[in-house]
């Protein structure tokens, strides 16, 4: 896959609190390991994967479906990690 493509995944908040600040954290940390470019989106609002404060204006609840789109180098291993985190977290 050309690195100009997006490789995209839907994932659902599993949080009871939602994507609130500290597991946003989590998400830009892990989203930093990545060279690669990576957006985080709630309908047709887009963001930017990593910024903690863009990432918590999707004001994701639990049960919300998120999309992660990343394009570069590792962007299918990137949206994987990030959709296992979104699916996983747990109530921090």
């Amino acid at each position: 896959m050309p690195d100009d493509e997006w490789v995209k995944g839907e994932f659902c908040v599993a949080s009871e609190l939602g994507l609130h600040a500290r597991p946003a954290g989590r998400f830009v940390a892990l989203a930093g390991r990545f060279d690669c470019e990576i957006e985080v989106g709630r309908g047709d609002e887009w963001v930017n994967g990593l910024s903690v404060l863009s990432i918590l204006s999707l004001a994701a609840s639990q049960g919300t479906i998120l999309q992660v789109k990343a394009r570069g180098e590792g962007a299918e291993r990137a949206v994987a990690a990030l959709g296992e985190l979104i699916e996983s977290l747990e109530d921090v």
